[in-house]
């Protein structure tokens, strides 16, 4: 067959040169042999394209089917399709009264659940990439889109990032069609939506906005659907591209979206009034708008007795607490405010850190810089071997600096307090915030002592009540102060007593409970 693009036709060439410059609206060709070839061009160099040409001839109609081998399902493709459409019996007039032959086989001779027409050659590209088949018909200009996808992928398994001792183990997949079905098990709700965007001009990458109609803010369901209405860009790989395309403010340490691998925190979310989106690809579900107590929650905290979640609660927020300031303020009293500390300790102190060579500001520093290198060694480094850098980095590295005299005992003893305190933080977006910060807050601790932290640590609440997530306050509801929602912030009260959803979801159906009053009087009545 002579090549397309060496044809002489001007119309030929023609349209060649639109599908150049606007491939995706290019509407298709009544030839069979001028769609081939532009999906030839469109797909060249590309053996994994399987093209299979056949003759119905009941029909008396050239056809051709696509696929690409790896993203649909061969078997299903083999076992249902074909033979579907080479045992096509002669057509009856009833059936000629159909506009096209393709409207003929859908409606008559194909028996697959999901099928739909396309009409431009930038459809058909999306179908082929989603691991759907094509089907194209001779003197037609409209094709068939049938779902056939069957790549291999991750089964459903517990996430190995947030770990729970009681709830449910499942993790999202790098499938959003699977994820999509994980929120549908957990709220089994008609009013659960599910919005399609597609995003990456190369990747073509599938995002779904997902929320509850009727407890949402409208409002900010249609920003979202704006900020992603307005990314342009070749490639989404991961929800962490999106994350920082709608954002509200970029220039922050602290994440104004949160991000979680659990279905059943997402759907906690979503009940609040919050919008999931999913990005396919990726486990990882972005949740939205987000405050920073979000961050300091975890899913087992309403899983577990209240009692026991207000005992955990107050010990995560002092290890925050501490793992932001304890170097800072370590170094400050040491160097600016040693009236502060009792006389024995100080001279346990000081004693201990005799000999060391370098000032306590620079040893504080190294320490803070080889721990964190330890972690992030630790954490690249194959399941087997971040152990062995665990071992190696926290005993015989520290044990010899000591008894080499480089690192005083009292400063390894903070550093490691510290170290476990940042482990406490749930979030490791927030995490990340926190240890950068810690590094300013021990220089300013070393230059100014405690007035340099306390200024710190003025900035920064300046700084959080300046942010905002989707409209929300960051410091939302602390500040501005709402006294209703204070019921699960620090504390966590009986669930009988949370009777209402945060102030951002919809104001028509803020309540998710009647109260215990409500509930005996109906069941009197």
């Amino acid at each position: 067959m002579k090549k397309f693009f060496n044809s002489k036709n001007t119309s030929d060439l023609i349209y060649v040169q639109k599908l150049s410059d606007d491939r995706y609206n290019l509407p298709l060709n009544k030839s069979l042999s001028n769609n081939l070839n532009v999906l030839h061009e469109l797909f060249s160099n590309c053996a994994d394209v399987v093209y299979h040409k056949f003759v119905i001839h009941s029909m008396k109609c050239s056809c051709v089917l696509i696929f690409i081998n790896g993203l649909s399902d061969i078997r299903s493709i083999n076992e249902s399709i074909l033979p579907s459409i080479m045992n096509i019996k002669e057509v009856t007039e009833s059936d000629l009264k159909c506009d096209h032959t393709v409207e003929i086989i859908k409606e008559y001779f194909l028996e697959i659940a999901k099928i739909s027409e396309v009409s431009t050659i930038g459809q058909i590209t999306n179908a082929l990439l989603n691991g759907n088949t094509i089907l194209l018909l001779d003197s037609d200009d409209i094709a068939l889109e049938i779902e056939t996808p069957g790549w291999k992928e991750k089964s459903v398994s517990d996430t190995d990032v947030e770990k729970v001792i009681r709830g449910p183990n499942e993790g999202f997949t790098q499938n959003i069609s699977t994820n999509i079905s994980q929120l549908r098990r957990k709220i089994k709700s008609s009013e659960l939506k599910f919005e399609d965007f597609t995003v990456g001009k190369q990747t073509q990458t599938k995002i779904s906005i997902t929320y509850l109609q009727g407890i949402v803010d409208n409002n900010i369901v249609e920003d979202v659907k704006k900020r992603l209405s307005k990314i342009d860009i070749d490639s989404v790989l991961e929800s962490g591209y999106i994350e920082e395309l709608i954002e509200d403010t970029h220039y922050t340490l602290f994440p104004q979206i949160q991000h979680s691998e659990r279905p059943d925190r997402v759907a906690a979310g979503i009940l609040e009034g919050r919008i999931a989106l999913l990005v396919d690809g990726t486990p990882c579900v972005l949740i939205l708008p987000a405050t920073l107590i979000q961050f300091l929650q975890t899913s087992e905290d309403y899983y577990e007795r209240y009692t026991t979640t207000i005992f955990v609660r107050f010990i995560r927020l002092i290890f925050f607490v501490i793992s932001l300031l304890l170097p800072g303020c370590f170094v400050a009293i040491i160097l600016y405010h040693k009236e502060m500390i009792p006389t024995p300790l100080l001279i346990s102190i000081m004693g201990a850190a005799h000999g060391v060579p370098f000032p306590i500001f620079i040893e504080a520093l190294l320490m803070e810089t080889a721990f964190e290198a330890l972690r992030e060694a630790g954490i690249r480094l194959p399941s087997p071997a971040n152990q062995t850098v665990g071992i190696v980095g926290a005993l015989v590295i520290g044990d010899a600096a000591v008894r080499a005299g480089v690192i005083s005992p009292i400063m390894v003893i903070v550093i490691a307090i510290t170290a476990i305190a940042s482990f406490s933080i749930p979030s490791y977006d927030m995490g990340y915030a926190i240890r950068i910060l810690r590094f300013s807050m021990l220089c300013l601790g070393a230059f100014l002592g405690l007035y340099g932290v306390l200024l710190g640590i003025i900035v920064l609440l300046i700084h959080l009540s300046s942010l905002s997530s989707f409209g929300v306050n960051y410091l939302s509801p602390l500040a501005p102060l709402n006294l209703k929602e204070l019921k699960d912030i620090l504390i966590r009260f009986p669930w009988p007593h949370m009777k209402c959803r945060p102030h951002f979801a919809n104001n028509n159906n803020l309540h998710r409970q009647k109260s215990s009053y409500e509930n005996g009087k109906d069941e009197k009545g």
